[in-house]
């Protein structure tokens, strides 16, 4: 997948030069957050590939690094995934090129004509744009899809529109998914998202605590995303394309925490921590993408470092159990 970062790249790129008259010269495109890339998200990837295909255009996806919310009404929820989670769960649907704009007053203040001619027409030479059932574009939501429609006739890339998805009655939406990571409904999460909920991070060296006793663990340092409760969890991992079960702790380290600062009154910082299951490779420095399966038990703290070994390895027992299941 070819990113194309920030505004003054796009409108810097010369894909004729670059590519001739082959699709990748063309695109056809879709816009939006694709907070989560969830099953609503999937659905209408899936009819961009379909569109890419039969305009003979390159599949692109513009996305933001801030929810628009956050400059449109000075607030936004917390996402669900990380914006480099984002990225590689799109490239996964089949995106191929992506342009990952900031949202900020230069690109707010388009009308729906400049952003046709600014980001679809002339730089993505766009053969397509898809919309999303209840998408707009351009300042104050002008570019609705009749209006876009008039534009691309008049520019020369087709528009249409996706369809919604819908579970049990009610379209998959972000804030349903968010509501049930939140709570721990890790099975409703799953329903929605199309994949269990997760978490991507850079594993980082740690206190070594987990080699002491035992259990070498992945300390995974977190990207912002929305997570479930705090707990041991069974889980997986994706490496290297392969994906490997695994125990996981997410939360606080209540059993080290009154050591492992100087004010043991101060909260100690949200961490996860993941042991794989026969797996000996080296993680340090990599970015690892966790999934959680099954909550285990909430964290607690333990009277000493032996007691603690015992709890993981019933808990590695468990998590191997959950994860056959």
């Amino acid at each position: 997948m070819r990113l194309i970062d920030g505004f003054d790249n796009l409108r810097a790129l010369d894909l004729g030069r670059s590519h001739g008259e082959s699709p990748l010269a063309h695109s056809v495109v879709a816009v939006g957050v694709f907070d989560g890339v969830h099953l609503g998200h999937q659905r209408l990837l899936h009819q961009l590939l379909e569109m890419a295909a039969a305009l003979q255009g390159t599949p692109t996806v513009v996305t933001f690094t801030n929810h628009p919310d956050e400059v449109l009404r000075g607030a936004t929820p917390p996402p669900l995934c990380s914006v480099p989670h984002r990225l590689r769960l799109l490239r996964r649907a089949g995106v191929q090129r992506l342009v990952l704009l900031a949202f900020e007053p230069r690109l707010q203040n388009l009308s729906a004509r400049q952003f046709a001619e600014q980001v679809l027409q002339g730089p993505l030479r766009a053969r397509g744009l898809l919309l999303g059932y209840d998408s707009a574009l351009g300042k104050d939501r002008e570019g609705t899809p009749q209006r876009c429609r008039e534009l691309g006739a008049e520019l020369g890339f087709e528009v249409r529109t996706g369809d919604s998805f819908l579970l049990d009655g009610q379209p998959v939406s972000s804030t349903a998914i968010r509501r049930a990571i939140a709570s721990g409904d890790l099975v409703l999460a799953q329903r929605f998202l199309g994949r269990w909920p997760g978490a991507l991070g850079t594993v980082s060296h740690g206190a070594g605590r987990g080699r002491e006793l035992g259990f070498r663990t992945a300390n995974v340092a977190l990207q912002p995303a929305v997570l479930p409760p705090a707990g041991v969890y069974a889980v997986e991992a994706i490496v290297d394309a392969q994906v490997l079960p695994g125990v996981a702790n997410l939360g606080h380290r209540p059993t080290f925490a009154a050591t492992s600062t100087a004010d043991s009154a101060a909260p100690a910082p949200l961490v996860l921590e993941v042991h794989l299951f026969d797996f000996q490779g080296d993680l340090y420095g990599r970015e690892l993408e966790v999934q959680f399966r099954q909550f285990l038990r909430p964290e607690r703290r333990f009277a000493d470092a032996s007691a603690l070994q015992a709890q993981i390895t019933a808990d590695a027992a468990a998590a191997r159990a959950a994860l056959r299941s």
